[in-house]
């Protein structure tokens, strides 16, 4: 069987024979896998820690704490080992005789962190410092051409140059080692092009600087293609005088298809170096046209358009091989963002792989580039080297439209003029957490905060990271309204959400456990295997560019529905619209319904433009219970499913309320209490307060008791008495301006079923939550079916994302963000019920409410480790609730409050005990089938 490397040069001599001169092209061999899906084993010994002192076998790439040795860290931790636990590689390759008289360089794409390299036990060059840089040394001189090669790499996990270690080591994530981004040999021409840098404006301008090596070649032709190979314009020339080693070429392109993340054109260009007109070596290039500009005190435009960034925060990471990636994985993490409805993405805290960026160039993301620095900072030495290897390997990315130096502190301001003098494109440059160059980008900002500049001044407001995430805070929470004051506020250009998944490592040294460092990693959108949490959803909807206003579908509905373009280059014609009524299963029955589905026309908005949506309603539309809505943008993508209720509660619950029944309802009395029995079923009620102390049905105790509890309110209901209305038995309580102001009222029906009513008056203007309560054992739940807005729980300030519909899950208490990650969670608040059954070791429990907007409350959630209890939610007393008013929730840096309106507590006047003002809560519930 043939190697790696033998099959990767068959490949490469095969594609140069069949193209003839293209034979100049640099060719390209693996020693590594190109990626964490597709490896090469090497020897390979570790120093330190678990499966230490012994030489074996690693894949490469990959980080070997994964793979099972050394020690896994956090960078906050501290580590005895420091310094001492290194990895030794060993390699042997073949190198083709027909190589000899190149160029042949060994490419490391990224190691962590530093690293030596021997060919034949000769020293390569000087050790490589930094991780995440591609380097590449010339081993021309130290090869055995048409022999065996030995490549030696001796890789050190922390730095011996201490700024190193302070800007990559000593930092908010995972600390790996190892040889993690593929290794490959590269062969040029004697005489090659070594580097271009190109700059494609919108205007179709293009230049780039092409860096030769000197020798006898005295010409650089370039030629711009499409994807598809089509000549644009001509070919476009530039003499080389003796000893140049670099030339500018330059064209002009009419009417170029522009590059944006909504319409992410590309082109190729080919560059040849000549020596009496035959190709010497020639290199190509993707690249996009778009231009991005800083407009001061206003705001940042590409190709003229003014951008809000729609983006997020993203590590290099995936559980089972840390930051040991591959082109399929980048695939994975920019569909995700897109389909959020994201146009931005920030690399924190480091430069990504390659194919990352190949992938945001060719999907469509702006991207926010960057040195890596955390609180602390490469030395200029250091740093002046690493900034090189990052904007050669990245400058040509029409997606890469800012550079950031360091973040939070890790910035080396001594750095700053290098960005300036070395990128051809001359792209903005952005301290992150600072107010920096016109940007204030400032972390985590209350949003009410007025200090400075953020959002009262005279900056451009773009904060790289706000609404930090932790387990089920933040991302979501907060975000509609940080969102519509950036979307009107003209000097905002939006920002980037901490961040995009959950960094829970897998723990080989722990039987595989998932591994979060408490709270420290637990901050993402996703889980570590992107499973979708609630906030996924709502940042879907938030940051539709479709935008509806809110409206109801009332019986005058006219199929008209008023909506914004918040696209930048995308008019709404271009995108597809659909329908689908649907008729919802009752309680007891899971038969699929009724539905009618149809297109409705486009609507003809330019971006920023507002207008209408009108769909041709079916005649018989008012007989279904929901419609839902789904935007399609140009790619197929879809942008989001909206729905609206047709039928409202007060319709839902006669059909499954049924009042009537073959017996009576008797009622008896004994030690202070109501003892009421109807359709099988008993019923006991303290007689002093009202409160339901047993129910029991046919077939034993249903522990569904001690309630309502009103909560924020007095429990001062009084003075019951019972009467029949009809064949109905009702209790109820009697009103008292000064003694008694709230009211419980309980009508048993024949049939078994009772309803709950109560009129109350809350206990203070301001309050968090409003509802009652009852107590159930939660260990005696198995799950629930319910008809309303769902799967996900909601908070107060986490409203959207949600759909209307009947939904189904079983019980779990698992916590958000911790391990198994299980989603949709089961406990917590759930918007808009219309009925609900819980499941149960028992009998299932049903209930049914006539009113609209009420929030059953299902036991409290596993709250994990917070010590600053901001995601801490508010949630009442008992287990299970009946709510009119609920709680938000906060963000890892930020209590509820802070997080803007809809996080703001309830208001409510009681104008002195008015009983036209009270709140009034209307539950159905009974036992069994």
């Amino acid at each position: 069987m043939k190697s790696f490397f033998q099959r990767s040069f068959l490949l490469a001599l095969t594609s140069c024979s069949l193209f003839g001169l293209k034979a100049q092209k640099t060719e390209t061999v693996y020693l590594s896998g190109t990626g964490s899906d597709q490896t090469v084993n090497w020897q390979f010994f570790c120093t330190e820690g678990r499966n230490s002192g012994k030489w074996t076998t690693i894949p490469v790439p990959s980080n070997w704490e994964l793979q099972g040795f050394g020690k896994y860290n956090y960078g906050f931790q501290k580590d005895s080992s420091k310094g001492r636990e290194k990895g030794l590689y060993k390699y042997e390759f073949k190198v083709p005789a027909a190589w000899k008289g190149k160029k042949v360089q060994i490419v490391f794409e990224g190691s962590m962190t530093d690293t030596e390299v021997k060919i034949n036990g000769k020293s390569a060059g000087p050790m490589h410092q930094g991780s995440f840089y591609a380097f590449k040394y010339d081993i021309s001189d130290l090869l055995q051409y048409g022999g065996n090669n030995v490549l030696e790499a001796t890789v050190a996990k922390h730095s011996a140059n201490q700024s190193v270690n302070e800007a990559e080591r000593k930092a908010d994530f995972w600390i790996f080692g190892g040889i993690f981004r593929p290794v490959f040999l590269e062969a040029l021409p004697a005489q090659n092009i070594s580097r271009v840098a190109l700059d494609a404006k919108a205007n179709g301008a293009f230049k780039a600087n092409v860096y030769v090596q000197p020798g006898t070649a005295n010409e650089v032709s370039a030629q711009i293609y499409t994807l598809a190979g089509q000549k644009v314009g001509t070919a476009f020339k530039k003499a080389l005088k003796g000893g140049d080693s670099l030339v500018q070429v330059a064209t002009s392109v009419a009417a170029p298809r522009l590059w944006t993340p909504e319409t992410p054109n590309r082109y190729r260009v080919e560059f040849s170096l000549l020596k009496g007109g035959k190709p010497v070596h020639t290199v190509s290039k993707n690249f996009g046209f778009r231009t991005v500009e800083v407009k001061e005190r206003d705001g940042v435009y590409v190709n003229g358009v003014k951008i809000k960034f729609k983006g997020v925060n993203r590590h290099s990471f995936w559980p089972e091989t840390g930051r040991a990636l591959s082109r399929s994985r980048s695939i994975a993490d920019v569909q995700l963002m897109k389909d959020m409805n994201m146009n931005a993405v920030r690399m924190s805290h480091y430069p990504p792989d390659g194919h990352f960026l190949e992938v945001c160039d060719s999907l469509g993301l702006f991207v926010m580039d960057e040195l890596a620095g955390w609180h602390g900072h490469y030395d200029t030495p250091t740093g002046t080297k690493l900034f090189h290897e990052m904007l050669e390997h990245d400058e040509n990315h029409p997606s890469v439209v800012f550079w950031i130096n360091g973040n939070e502190g890790g910035h080396n301001y001594e750095l700053d003029h290098l960005f300036d003098e070395h990128d051809i494109q001359r792209r903005p440059l952005i301290h992150a957490w600072e107010d920096f160059r016109g940007f204030d980008t400032q972390h985590y900002r209350e949003y009410n905060y007025g200090v400075g500049n953020y959002m009262h001044g005279h900056s451009i407001v773009m904060p790289t990271e706000f609404l930090h995430g932790m387990y089920d805070g933040g991302h979501g929470a907060g975000i509609e309204d940080y969102w519509e004051a950036m979307w009107h506020y003209p000097q905002s250009a939006g920002g980037f959400l901490w961040d995009f998944a959950d960094q829970g490592v897998v723990r080989t040294d722990k039987d595989g456990f998932i591994d979060t460092d408490g709270n420290h990693g637990a901050d993402g959108i996703v889980g570590p295997h992107h499973e979708k949490e609630g906030s996924y959803y709502t940042i879907k909807e938030v940051w539709s560019p479709v935008y509806f206003e809110r409206r109801e579908l009332t019986p005058s509905f006219d199929g008209t529905f008023y909506l914004e373009n918040r696209y930048h280059f995308t008019n709404l014609n271009q995108c597809k619209f659909s329908y689908k009524l649907a008729t919802l299963p009752l309680l007891g029955s899971r038969a699929k319904k009724d539905s009618v589905t149809g297109s409705i026309p486009a609507p003809n908005l330019k971006p920023l433009e507002k207008g209408a949506l009108r769909m041709a309603l079916p005649a018989n539309w008012k007989s279904f219970d929901v419609l839902h809505l789904t935007a399609t943008d140009p790619h197929g993508r879809e942008l989001f499913t909206w729905s609206w209720p047709i039928t409202l509660p007060a319709a839902v619950a006669p059909k499954i309320v049924k009042t009537e029944g073959p017996g009576k309802v008797d009622i008896t009395t004994a030690d202070s209490a109501f003892i009421v029995k109807a359709g099988g079923n008993e019923y006991r009620f303290h007689q002093r307060t009202g409160i339901l102390q047993q129910l029991r049905s046919a077939k034993g105790e249903v522990p569904f008791n001690n309630g309502p509890v009103l909560q924020e309110a007095a429990n001062n209901f009084a003075g019951f008495k019972h009467r029949y209305d009809g064949n109905n038995l009702v209790i109820e309580s009697t009103f008292d301006r000064k003694n008694s102001y709230n009211t419980l009222q309980w009508t048993v029906y024949p049939s078994g079923w009772v309803r709950m009513k109560v009129n109350y008056f809350p206990g203070a203007y301001f309050t968090r939550i409003l509802g009652v309560n009852f107590s159930f054992p939660q260990d005696q739940v198995k799950g629930i079916r319910y008809m309303g807005k769902g799967p996900y729980r909601v908070w107060k300030n986490r409203m959207k994302g949600n759909a209307f519909g009947v939904w189904e899950k079983a019980f779990d208490t698992v916590a958000t963000g911790m391990t198994p990650w299980k989603v949709p969670e089961f406990t917590g608040y759930h918007a808009n019920m219309y009925w609900a059954q819980l499941q149960t070791t028992g009998q299932p429990l049903t209930f049914v409410t006539d009113q609209e907007d009420l929030f059953l409350r299902l036991f409290t959630p596993h709250l994990e480790f917070d010590p600053w209890h901001n995601i801490d939610p508010t949630f009442p007393s008992g287990d299970i609730s009946f709510m009119q008013g609920i709680a938000p929730i906060g963000t890892k840096t930020q209590k509820p409050e802070t997080t803007g309106p809809m996080s703001d507590k309830h208001i409510y006047y009681d104008y002195e005990k008015d009983p036209k003002r009270y709140r009034e809560i209307n539950v159905y519930f009974k036992a069994g089938e």
